[in-house]
């Protein structure tokens, strides 16, 4: 003879298809309610895990948001260190490359063929060429020499600094510095809204031969990928492995980001707290009207001897299998959903990250289940007065 638990498993998973098809509109409803939280809560998260690895990655485009000082180059005398410095740096952040840039700054004067008097300017002397600034190079006549030797001659020339002398991408410059000097082409005109607008940007080897301080440098610059947490770690193990240097975060930069993604963060999860509740509330509702149909169903199923607690399950589990179908058919739609509000909020398509998958399709079946609230007064129902016609 068959197993009584077979049966038994059997007649509960037979049960659990006639209820979800007895109530075909209403289960519909329950659906969509779900598909849809589902897919507003996936294409949310998304954008939110999106945001934080685009912060940890594509902001460091900006520039540098550490520094590499003399203990004292606060004081009125110019400081520096050496230039191996930067050898002993380590350029890799858990999985991420930091980016390490020397540079050396002085007072020089530039004239060309076009400019009457010379005028005094800061002279940056950088390795890489450029510095770790966004700088958009106008008027680029030639592009800078490939040869690692003519590297050294070229040179970018401030927006503000190529106005007044009348610089143009090309042309030869001349910087002197007491008895010394050097020159140099401008291979274009950097503009950045920044201090570089009225900087001579030069190769290294010339900034430390036109102040006569070979192997000398004035600051390293640090691109750090990563959190703020993970910036601030690396920031403090430098500190312990050049305890005799300044090493200090550009807080402003470090601090600005911790702040715009605590703010879209914040944003992001008070809409999908939001858009969980008024599914939840959508679902509850739908419930109600099941749990008013279905009273002579549980008090016949009662009186034949069902337990309170197996007819409860019937209704959990028909409420979990809403949830999980609604979650997996929303969740997808939300993924590709998150992909069009990032380039329609941030302009750029957001990533699909498959880790929120498993997240929102576990929020649709919590849902779902807060939702069957109300099929709870089924249990208390007592089949002789549902028979007798009472309420």
């Amino acid at each position: 003879m068959p197993d009584s638990r077979s049966i038994n498993r059997s007649m509960f998973w037979r049960i659990e298809r006639r209820l979800l098809s007895a109530n075909r509109g209403r289960v519909l409803v329950i659906l969509l309610a779900l598909g849809a939280g589902a897919a507003v809560t996936a294409a949310l998260l998304n954008l939110q895990v999106d945001a934080k690895r685009r912060l940890t990655t594509d902001f460091r485009s900006f520039g540098a948001n550490a520094l590499i000082l003399p203990k004292d180059s606060t004081s009125t005398a110019p400081q520096t260190l050496p230039e191996a410095t930067i050898s002993s740096i380590p350029l890799r952040l858990e999985g991420f490359r930091v980016a390490a840039a020397s540079s050396l700054y002085l007072v020089a004067t530039v004239s060309s063929s076009h400019s009457g008097s010379p005028l005094a300017v800061v002279v940056v002397g950088a390795r890489p060429r450029l510095p770790m600034t966004t700088v958009d190079l106008t008027d680029a006549r030639p592009s800078p020499p490939a040869e690692s030797g003519d590297v050294e001659s070229a040179c970018a020339v401030g927006i503000g600094i190529a106005k007044r002398l009348r610089i143009e991408g090309g042309e030869q410059l001349i910087l002197k510095n007491q008895d010394r000097q050097e020159a140099c082409r401008a291979f274009g005109i950097a503009q950045t809204g920044g201090p570089e607008d009225n900087q001579v940007i030069v190769g290294l080897k010339t900034a430390q031969s036109l102040a006569s301080l070979p192997g000398r440098i004035s600051l390293i610059q640090l691109s750090i990928p990563g959190t703020p947490q993970q910036i601030q770690n690396y920031i403090a193990t430098l500190q312990q492995k050049l305890p005799d240097l300044d090493v200090r975060p550009i807080r402003q930069f470090t601090e600005g980001e911790a702040r715009i993604y605590n703010r879209i963060s914040g944003v992001l999860n008070a809409t999908v707290a939001v858009i969980l509740i008024l599914t939840a509330l959508c679902v509850m509702a739908a419930m109600t009207n099941i749990a008013m149909e279905r009273k002579n169903d549980v008090a016949l199923m009662k009186a034949i001897g069902g337990a309170a607690r197996r007819v409860l399950r019937l209704f959990l589990i028909e409420a979990t299998l809403l949830g999980f179908a609604g979650g997996l058919l929303g969740a997808a739609v939300g993924l590709f959903l998150s992909i069009w509000l990032g380039k329609a909020v941030f302009g750029v398509a957001a990533q699909p990250r498959f880790i929120v998958y498993p997240v929102s399709v576990a929020l649709t079946v919590l849902v779902a289940i807060l939702g069957a609230f109300p099929l709870r007064r089924l249990v208390a129902i007592r089949p002789a007065v549902i028979f007798r016609g009472g309420e």
